[in-house]
């Protein structure tokens, strides 16, 4: 037996769980400026950014859905990319990775934008949890009409 709802809430919550890990790493790094070294030299961290699309379903599911009538894909993670924006500049001579000029390549983590992107992410999830405790509860009262 196919629990079509299940599947679609739970594929939700393991993305939005995934989105929300990779926003908090990107919060954790957001001072961070040696994340890598590359030609003989340390850059900055990177803001990651997950990418999700509809799950396409496998020979099996669409064959099943025409024989029953019945379809669940849900959502899944397709990649980890990083934000192409530039790094930030700030003027901090003092600072051990000023260049000559006295600047300092930063992250190009937005604060603002990770915790609207976090808010959202949270939500999704919360609601993905409610529409899996509402079929968990359909599912329970129709247990108890069959009694």
């Amino acid at each position: 037996m196919k629990l079509g709802g299940f599947d679609i809430s739970a594929s939700a919550l393991t993305a939005q769980r995934l989105r929300m890990d990779v926003i908090s790493a990107n919060i954790a790094n957001a001072e961070t400026t040696r994340a890598g070294y590359v030609n003989g030299q340390f850059v900055p961290y990177r803001r990651k950014m997950v990418v999700m699309e509809a799950a396409q379903p496998k020979f099996r599911d669409l064959l099943n859905e025409k024989m029953n009538g019945s379809s669940a894909q849900g959502v899944q993670v397709t990649s980890i990319q990083e934000d192409s924006t530039p790094f930030k500049q700030v003027y901090n001579p003092s600072h051990p990775d000023a260049d000559a000029n006295g600047m300092v390549y930063m992250p190009n983590v937005d604060m603002l934008k990770e915790q609207v992107d976090l808010l959202a992410a949270s939500r999704s999830y919360e609601a993905s949890v409610t529409a899996l405790n509402s079929r968990k509860s359909m599912f329970m009262k129709a247990l108890e009409i069959g009694r």
